[in-house]
């Protein structure tokens, strides 16, 4: 089965190129966000997910944190979008997180999903996934 025309394979770890794939799935968070006046000012639960292809650095990794693209600070980059305040769109808020993830120079494309639960009561999310690349 072939996939189809509009779906692209997700860029992961590649040896040769020396490309690292970090990634954060299927967090879970409460945010302030929509369009609609029965959202505003009310938390709802939000997943997101985040894939990275980072240009590995010459060298040894060393087993040190600095030497690494932290998955700890992207989340916690998230965390604090989302405590901005009130965002309107779930594109907004890929937008915004992919734009944090970029100011990284490791990071050479971000792809980043939002998904929206518990909107529409015969789907299981709603939602939005982007991928941009660095300019750097």
């Amino acid at each position: 089965m072939s996939e189809a025309p509009n779906v692209f394979p997700l860029r992961i770890a590649d040896a040769k190129k020396r490309i690292r794939h970090v990634f954060v799935r299927d967090l879970e968070l409460e945010a302030n966000i929509g369009v609609y006046k029965r959202e505003k000012g009310k938390l709802q639960p939000v997943r997101i997910n985040v894939d990275l292809t980072v240009e590995e650095m010459d060298g040894e990794v060393g087993d040190k944190l600095d030497n690494v693209v932290d998955y700890g600070a992207v989340v916690d980059g998230i965390k604090s979008i989302l405590a901005e305040g009130h965002l309107n769109l779930v594109e907004t808020l890929a937008e915004k997180v992919a734009a944090h993830c970029l100011t990284d120079s490791r990071v050479k494309v971000a792809r980043v999903r939002i998904e929206k639960l518990n909107v529409i009561a015969e789907a299981t999310s709603v939602g939005v996934e982007i991928e941009r690349e660095a300019e750097h």
